[in-house]
């Protein structure tokens, strides 16, 4: 996976901190946007550049992406 696993009572490094200028949250909207359309994608037999989308390793890898972008986003938001 490429994303850093977050732990109970760990934050992710960057900019976590209430006050912090430089912190950005995830847009929600973008973060449900860019979610869709790549689940979207798994409903189409083939992607924009030909490729099949039949074999579930390729299936696998669009699922990894839209959890890695959820992780992401979650990754913004400061636990309590």
């Amino acid at each position: 996976m490429s994303m850093p696993i977050p732990r109970p009572g760990h934050h992710l490094p960057g900019p976590n901190h209430p006050g912090d200028p430089t912190m950005s949250f995830a847009d929600p909207h973008e973060v449900h946007a860019e979610v869709e359309a790549l689940l979207g994608r798994l409903g189409t037999s083939t992607l924009e550049d030909g490729t099949r989308l039949e074999s579930i390793p390729e299936q696998a890898k669009i699922l990894e992406q839209a959890h890695d972008v959820l992780v992401a986003a979650l990754a913004t938001v400061d636990k309590i």
